[in-house]
């Protein structure tokens, strides 16, 4: 069986191209978090060293276009696929392996908003306004 589901933003922008027989296709690079506590993402971090896993993707037909259309950098996307490996001969006779994940299934799991309200509002909290309070009438319907 070869199944991948994976949840995880963008690194960049997507970029939608066409292949001669006119079907849409468009990769892009998905960071992954490795689920590490907090004290070993810090200590990771503090070395340099990765706490993700950057996955390529390949996305077809009108799923890549809707993709290009509503996706971009650090949107926050949930991928169901498989894997797929290829290779490369290169210029000087070396070979380039790939992966990748050919997706099948693209969901959305935030909205573009939401990303920018983000940025600009991080750790901001919500403000409440007190007259926005009313009594209770008949509190004999109340269950405590």
């Amino acid at each position: 069986m070869n199944d991948v589901s994976l949840v995880g933003r963008l690194t960049k922008d997507i970029e939608l191209k066409y292949i001669p027989s006119g079907t849409a296709v468009e990769k892009f690079t998905l960071a992954v978090d490795r689920g590490l506590s907090s004290q070993k993402k810090k200590e990771l971090e503090t070395k340099g060293k990765p706490t993700a896993d950057f996955i390529r993707i390949v996305v077809w037909d009108k799923q890549a276009e809707h993709c290009a259309e509503y996706l971009g950098k650090g949107r926050l996307v949930a991928v169901s696929g498989s894997i797929r490996t290829s290779s490369k001969k290169n210029d000087d006779g070396s070979m380039s392996y790939y992966t990748d994940v050919n997706a099948y299934k693209i969901e959305f799991l935030d909205y573009a908003s939401d990303v920018e309200d983000s940025k600009e509002n991080k750790s901001k909290p919500d403000e409440v306004d007190p007259d926005d309070f009313s009594s209770v009438e008949d509190d004999d319907d109340i269950p405590f």
